[in-house]
C-alpha cells in the first residue's frame, strides 16, 4: 500500500488531471450528444455549447483539486487572472477542435461522435500544457 501512496504522491497532479480530464470529456461528449443528436443543433454550434459546459466544469475542478496551491489564500484579482487565462487557453483549443470538426464532420462526413472523441485527445493534452505552463504555474 505504501508503494501506491508514494506513486500517487509523486504523480498526484497528473493523476488528478487525468481523472478530471476524463470527467470533463464525459461532460463535453454528453452535452455534445444532447445538443447535436437529441436537439439537432448544428454540429459546430453544438460543439461550442458543449465546450462552455465542459470548460466551466474543468475550471472549477482544475483550480480546486488539480493545480490547487493555496486556493483559499488567492485574492479576487488572482482568481480573475487565472480564470481569464484558463478561458483564453481553452478558447485556443476550441479553435483547434472546431477546425477538426469542420474538416472531418462537415467536409468529409465522418461520424461526429468518433471525430469529437478523437478531437478530445488533442484538446486534453493541449489543455494540460496550457494549464501547467501558463494558467496555474507555480
Amino acid at each position: 500500500m505504501n508503494v501506491l501512496k508514494k506513486y500517487y504522491e509523486k504523480y498526484k497532479e497528473i493523476i488528478l488531471y487525468i481523472v478530471f480530464g476524463v470527467l470533463t470529456t464525459i461532460v463535453s461528449l454528453g452535452s455534445f450528444y444532447i445538443f447535436a443528436t437529441v436537439l439537432k443543433i448544428d454540429v459546430l454550434v453544438a460543439n461550442i455549447l458543449s465546450w462552455i459546459c465542459a470548460v466551466l466544469f474543468a475550471y472549477f475542478t482544475n483550480s480546486k483539486w488539480v493545480f490547487a496551491k493555496d486556493t483559499e489564500k488567492k485574492t479576487i484579482k488572482v482568481r480573475l487572472r487565472e480564470m481569464a487565462l484558463f478561458f483564453s487557453g481553452r478558447l485556443a483549443t476550441l479553435g483547434i477542435e472546431e477546425v477538426i470538426l469542420l474538416v472531418f464532420v462537415t467536409l468529409l462526413h465522418y461520424n461526429e461522435m468518433i471525430v469529437k472523441t478523437a478531437a478530445q485527445v488533442v484538446v486534453l493534452v493541449s489543455n494540460y500544457v496550457i494549464s501547467k505552463l501558463v494558467v496555474f504555474k507555480k
